[in-house]
């Protein structure tokens, strides 16, 4: 379910972060599921268990997961993550926006990206 990508020039953890953020906000991964024990997912990508550690220590802080002490990791509700997240990824649209005018791409060229997009991940 999960990989990390030896190329990729983000840290691993950052990786595993973004993997486990993704399964959360696309729905593979519900409320109050289970999270891979550190261990075991540290044993099935081959990397040290403290990257792991990582990458679960900040989805905690993001409030994607929360840790129950001897039961695990559980994803969390993670609504206000959800937003915060949303937050961050519009400011980094406008950011790609204002680039992509001073290229000159037209905004009509930019709307149907955006849609051909959307309309594309909806399949």
């Amino acid at each position: 379910m999960f990989s990390v990508n030896y190329r990729d020039s983000r840290p691993i953890y950052e990786q595993v972060k973004d993997s486990i953020r993704l399964a959360i906000i696309t729905g593979a991964m519900k409320a109050d599921d289970k999270v891979p024990s550190v261990r075991d997912l540290a044993g099935q990508l081959a990397i040290n268990p403290n990257t792991i550690q990582k990458a679960y220590r900040e989805l905690e802080s993001e409030g994607y997961i929360y840790s129950v002490p001897g039961k695990g990791s559980f994803v969390g509700e993670c609504r206000e993550a959800l937003e915060s997240r949303k937050k961050e990824l519009f400011i980094q649209l406008d950011s790609a926006v204002s680039e992509l005018n001073h290229l000159g791409v037209s905004e009509d060229d930019i709307c149907s990206y955006i849609m051909k997009k959307t309309a594309w991940e909806e399949k």
